[in-house]
């Protein structure tokens, strides 16, 4: 079985080559790839190369598959698993192992990765919980559950307490006061989406940002309105034009701070903002990764001794975490699309990965079946001169807000696959 594939091949090294994947093993299964979305880790992989925890040694001779957030349907199933999936049985993958080297599909495996026509999922991963059932048809939501899964972890990790009780309270506060920091980008708004119609239905929501442009295409997808006839309320704020940030954004919650307060930016003056931010029993979560090991901030330790304030970080979600996102996202509560800005094949892996940091926007969704460089969705109209197709996904994403979606997957999957 041949497979076309985007591979690490070195420290800022990516290409796509075609290679033919070893036979079957008898605890493995073959998996056909329908839709893979690109990760900021990828980036900081390939960069880094086999210096990356993550990478092993050896790319020039084995290189490794890159993409950990995919979704697609089971090509050939080994004899030891027969009894568990089947041909065309539709999947997602869950990446996160727990393995002591830290490997993970995307990263670590010549053979095991999401940009890719196929690939070979290992028994370790199989036995490790690694193959999700998805029964929905959208295969751009399977994939997306893996980022998803991130936000709703970083949501479940955060903790509150009780004086002299000894247990934690896990969980953002129900019904409690959250802030959203530097999250109108795209994993900011998947936690919008979360933090309005998850489990903890905080009554105050702020959402801030410097960028008044993705503010507001943040409150175009979610805007305020949708907790009308509601006791909860939605508030976006720029925070560059205010003179005083920490007291503009508390003053929005009635001057007693946040019982949760997340960070998706990985600065430290925003962090500091954060933990001025903090009510009574507040908890502080960085979700946002540094690449700065010696990366730091100051924080109020007569509040954390008084006041009973306190800090986590998360990086990753569960099995559950994924699941949750999963039905979610195919009960309507959650729409995990409005993360995805661009649309692409196999072909445009290599450059979008190596010029990551350079594209605006969010989420990079890719289907490796196609042949197709990189495109924004909200200009699909302006390349419709020099190819008709594009008009067509054009008029379905207009139609939706110039968000991705089932029609706008089953159309691309038609006219380039």
């Amino acid at each position: 079985m041949k497979t076309e594939a985007a591979y690490i091949t070195g420290a800022g090294q990516c290409e796509v080559m075609t290679t033919e994947l070893p036979p079957l093993g008898a605890s493995e299964v073959l998996m056909k790839v329908v839709s893979s979305s690109m990760c900021y880790s990828t980036y900081k992989a390939m960069t880094l190369g086999s210096s990356h925890k993550r990478v092993p040694d050896g790319l020039d001779e084995t290189p490794v598959m890159t993409g950990h957030e995919f979704a697609g349907v089971i090509e050939e199933v080994g004899e030891n698993y027969k009894d568990r999936y089947h041909k065309g049985q539709v999947i997602a993958v869950q990446p996160a192992m727990g393995l002591p080297s830290g490997y993970s599909p995307g990263y670590s495996y010549p053979h095991y990765g999401g940009d890719a026509t196929y690939t070979i999922i290992p028994e370790v991963a199989i036995e490790k919980g690694g193959i999700l059932a998805y029964e929905e048809e959208y295969f751009a939501d399977a994939s997306l559950a893996e980022p998803m899964s991130c936000i709703i972890g970083a949501f479940h990790a955060s903790y509150h307490t009780t004086p002299f009780v000894y247990e934690y309270e896990m969980g953002i506060k129900k019904g409690g006061k959250l802030a959203l920091l530097g999250a109108a980008g795209p994993m900011g708004i998947g936690a919008i989406d979360y933090a309005i119609n998850g489990p903890y239905q905080p009554k105050l929501i702020i959402v801030t940002d410097l960028d008044q442009a993705r503010l507001d295409r943040a409150a175009s997808l979610i805007p305020p309105s949708v907790l009308d006839g509601t006791d909860r309320r939605l508030v976006y704020m720029n925070t560059s034009k205010v003179d005083d940030e920490v007291a503009a954004v508390r003053a929005v919650s009635g001057g007693q701070g946040y019982d949760d307060v997340m960070v998706l930016v990985p600065d430290r003056g925003l962090i500091e903002t954060a933990d001025k931010l903090l009510g009574v029993d507040g908890c502080l979560n960085f979700f946002a990764g540094p690449t700065d090991k010696s990366f730091s901030a100051s924080i109020n330790f007569y509040n954390v001794h008084y006041e009973r304030t306190h800090l986590v970080g998360t990086s990753g979600g569960s099995s559950g975490d994924m699941q949750e996102s999963l039905a979610m996202s195919a009960a309507g509560k959650l729409n995990p699309s409005f993360m995805v800005t661009h649309v692409g094949g196999i072909d445009a892996v290599p450059p979008t990965l190596k010029d990551f940091p350079s594209i605006p926007g969010g989420k990079k969704l890719f289907y490796p079946h196609v042949h197709l460089p990189l495109v924004a969705i909200d200009e699909l109209r302006a390349h419709a001169d020099r190819d008709p197709r594009f008009a067509g996904l054009a008029d379905i994403c207009e139609a939706n807000n110039n968000v991705w979606n089932l029609e706008a997957e089953r159309y691309l999957l038609a006219h380039w696959a």
